[in-house]
């Protein structure tokens, strides 16, 4: 398969220079997918006071979101979830959320043959782009 730009009209809009995804031969390198929905500043699972400080927030929440992204992203490239070979996740606060995050990960990426390899590193802080900073990031490699 050529190489290609991927910009999907429909997952999250980037926020920078950047497209959702890359084909590469037969890989699909996506980029960092954050939990915004399409067209909203609204981070999932962010309670925002009037003051617009974070109150709290649902990593879950924002796990879903991301993953919905994906999905989208992967079906407008000629791809699917099951071929997701590879995921490295970023985590603002690994002590608060691993076992949630763990939780919801063995979820949507169970034990079997398709199961992907995982890379998860704590970092400071991530692209806000919405009403409040987030707390989850996942960066994928997929076949075609």
């Amino acid at each position: 398969m050529s190489q290609g730009i991927i910009r999907s009209d429909t997952a999250a809009e980037p926020l920078g220079p950047y497209p959702h995804a890359r084909r590469a031969g037969s890989l699909l390198f996506l980029s960092g997918i954050g939990p915004r929905q399409r067209g909203s500043k609204d981070i999932p699972g962010a309670v925002v006071a009037a003051d617009g400080t974070l109150t709290t927030y649902s990593i879950e929440a924002e796990m879903r979101s991301c993953f919905e992204n994906i999905r989208t992203v992967l079906a407008e490239a000629g791809s699917r979830w099951e071929n997701i070979v590879d995921v490295q996740v970023f985590l603002t606060d690994m002590k608060r959320d691993w076992k949630d995050y763990n939780r919801v990960y063995a979820e949507f990426f169970p034990p079997g043959p398709s199961q992907p390899t995982r890379t998860t590193v704590e970092v400071s802080a991530l692209p806000t782009g919405g009403n409040s900073p987030i707390h989850f990031e996942i960066k994928i490699v997929a076949t075609l």
